[in-house]
């Protein structure tokens, strides 16, 4: 696979930022380093974003279990026990895929560190595998510290709440959040990134829309660069106390300012909301210092 498609290059040559993501780029390989396998195995959380091929949605999915449930079984796999919760709106998807493209992200909000693993998912007996076709790390820029977490061995989902549009405690749950998860997709396959700032830096405007401001970042453009070539996305926010998650669907686009601003506008076509969808209670965060104070 090409390091970037016709989408991130038309994103970086509009920002001025070829040569520095052709330097950075470089970060992307192909193997999993026995650094990169250890911390996968720390993790209690993997997301996991993807196109359903039946309905062509995108969502974000979160994926938990005990430390080790994500492992590398291999240079170039990664080894997944278990999967979503049986009505994530991923689940059909994964079930007895063979070819499935996929991005995932760990993110461990201890050491704010986070690793992406993109590739062709197939499902196993015991969950699914992925065979790797891009692996690197970001640095911990607009990631939230949480000093710890604990498994809620009691906590079970309650049933998934489903709409076509956002409810008010749904936009206040959005607007009090300092993290989420966004899945883009392109013509070969699909990415899972993070999104994190103060809380107020993505707003629900409408029922049916969101905002946010694209933060100076490692100037690849990969997230962007999907969307300038397939418009489709998931977001995924989770009450890092509850455990709940928010799922939404739809269709984003990049507007440009003329001061270099960038916005990214999402538009909704389903939410998923599921109270006590995760296990996890972490800790309350500590803010990133590179976090801008978000425009009211």
């Amino acid at each position: 696979m090409q390091t970037y498609h016709a989408g991130s290059r038309a994103v970086q040559d509009r920002a001025g930022v070829r040569d520095i993501a052709d330097h950075v780029g470089q970060i992307i390989g192909q193997g999993i380093k026995p650094v990169a396998a250890a911390f996968l195995e720390l993790q209690p959380l993997l997301i996991l974003g993807a196109a359903d091929p039946t309905t062509n949605r995108v969502w974000a999915s979160p994926l938990t279990g005990p430390p080790g449930f994500v492992r590398a079984t291999g240079p170039h796999r990664i080894s997944v026990t278990g999967g979503p919760r049986p009505t994530d709106p991923l689940t059909p998807a994964l079930t007895g895929a063979r070819d499935l493209p996929v991005g995932t992200i760990a993110l461990d909000p201890r050491t704010r560190r986070r690793m992406r693993v993109d590739g062709r998912l197939r499902s196993t007996a015991r969950g699914f595998a992925i065979e790797a076709e891009r692996v690197f790390s970001n640095c911990p820029k607009y990631i939230q510290r949480r000093e710890s977490y604990e498994t809620v061995a009691d906590r079970a989902p309650a049933p998934s709440q489903h709409g076509g549009e956002l409810t008010p405690a749904q936009a206040e749950f959005i607007a009090s959040s300092d993290t989420f998860f966004l899945a883009t997709v392109h013509e070969h396959g699909a990415d899972a990134s993070h999104r994190g700032g103060n809380s107020g830096f993505v707003q629900a405007v409408s029922p049916h829309e969101l905002t946010w401001q694209d933060y100076a970042g490692n100037a690849m453009f990969l997230s962007l660069g999907n969307l300038h070539a397939d418009p489709r996305a998931g977001l995924l926010f989770l009450d890092w106390n509850t455990g709940t998650t928010l799922q939404l669907t739809g269709k984003a686009r990049t507007e440009f300012g003329q001061d270099g601003e960038r916005r990214v506008r999402f538009t909704l076509d389903e939410a998923v909301e599921t109270p006590g969808a995760l296990p996890l209670r972490w800790s309350p965060p500590e803010y990133s210092p590179a976090n801008p104070t978000p425009a009211r």
